[in-house]
């Protein structure tokens, strides 16, 4: 184990005050793995304008080497999220070997059912039998690119829904989602699981298909069980309680994986933990209840507009990682007794001492140790990275 303790001793005095084990602590924060997007390098913007970025990957390849800088300075981003057609290449080997060359390997395959002018009134659900089969035909190809790339999961988020009342039957709609997933199902290899996204409105604004965690989960439950539900911390209603779904879904055993980004209205893919943080704090202390439980696939999902694409993914994902040693340190026992008393605002001071602990010291000797930078952003800016990829993807 490094010697943190011995350099932070204010810090290593709050653990050991909590009955707390540093090194279970330390071992659990080397062991923090998070996805990052290929889409989430190249530009983007809103409905209004895209703004390009000096630098800004030209295909996948350059995709996947900005996501290899950002594991090389965090050290807990090994694997990345492909999305197709936008991540498509003609020798699906080749690619394969270019992201074990940067050190990485595949995360979660994203098919894209919501772009193609067919989709317009929806893709598995939509009334014309063409359509659906079409969207199908897409699932399918899916599951064999990532077969192929060794990828462990399909995360279907479906745009599918109505704008108007009457516009189309809400039941038969469900029913044509749940035919094609089920003939899905049937063909997914027995290494793959499906992750099933919901979201409450965009683009349908009168009723979404998949609008809440609940219609996800009981889709879920109808498929079986290497089905489950995907939460997006920008898909839901203001004031909702994104850790009680959490919760609710995780002692279901049906919580699949998250997609992390922060929002103020909406679905506004602002990094995460730029907003509320303590919001995201309270989520991982419910993914993780002890030092060690198992954390589900997580994911950043994050279409950057304004931001430059690789340092607002490192700062994500140490964002994460922040919020991650945070809910560690929270004193269960002790926090189990204020509850069991009654005990209001004992119990809450218990959550804000752990959030409002100084952890930076604890996360930057965790990826020391993993090998990657002290202060990721810092070494970020003294490599001279995002110069160099300016001057090599020009064109």
């Amino acid at each position: 184990m490094s010697d943190w303790s011995e350099e932070y001793p204010l810090l290593a005095a709050r653990i050991a005050a909590r009955g707390l084990d540093p090194e279970a602590i330390e071992r659990a924060l080397g062991a923090f793995e998070v996805e990052t997007p290929s889409w989430g390098y190249g530009d983007s913007g809103t409905r209004f304008a895209t703004f390009p970025a000096p630098g800004r990957p030209r295909d996948v390849y350059e995709r996947i080497e900005d996501a290899a800088e950002v594991h090389r300075l965090t050290g807990a981003a090994p694997a990345v999220a492909l999305h197709f057609p936008w991540d498509r290449v003609e020798d699906y080997a080749r690619l394969a070997a270019h992201i074990r060359e940067q050190g990485l390997r595949v995360g979660a395959v994203n098919p894209n059912l919501f772009q193609d002018p067919d989709y317009r009134l929806g893709s598995i659900t939509n009334a014309d039998a063409r359509i659906r089969a079409r969207a199908l035909d897409h699932l399918r190809e899916c599951v064999q690119i990532a077969t192929e790339l060794g990828a462990g999961a399909q995360s279907l988020w479906f745009a599918d829904g109505t704008n108007y009342p009457g516009q189309d039957d809400i039941r038969a709609r469900r029913a044509r989602m749940l035919e094609a997933l089920q003939e899905l199902y049937r063909q997914l290899p027995a290494e793959q699981e499906l992750l099933v996204e919901y979201k409450l409105f965009e683009p349908a604004f009168y009723a979404t298909d998949l609008a809440d965690w609940g219609s996800a989960l009981l889709l879920c439950q109808q498929l079986g069980e290497r089905a489950n539900v995907l939460i997006d911390l920008g898909h839901h209603a203001q004031g909702v309680n994104i850790e009680q779904i959490v919760a609710l879904l995780s002692d279901a055993g049906r919580l699949g994986g998250f997609h992390f980004n922060n929002r103020k209205y909406a679905d506004d893919d602002l990094i995460v933990g730029s907003v509320n943080p303590f919001e995201l704090f309270l989520i991982f202390t419910e993914l993780a209840r002890d030092v060690g439980d198992p954390l589900p696939r997580l994911t950043i999902d994050q279409s950057h507009n304004v931001e430059a694409k690789v340092a607002a993914m490192v700062l994500s994902v140490t964002n994460l990682q922040e919020a991650y040693a945070k809910a560690l340190l929270v004193d269960r026992h002790a926090l189990s007794q204020a509850q069991a008393a009654g005990d209001v605002i004992g119990a809450y001071a218990l959550l804000q001492d752990a959030f409002t602990t100084d952890v930076r010291p604890l996360c930057a000797k965790a990826r020391v140790a993993v090998g990657a930078a002290a202060e990721p952003l810092t070494e970020l800016q003294r490599s001279g990275y995002a110069h160099r990829i300016v001057a090599q993807r020009r064109g």
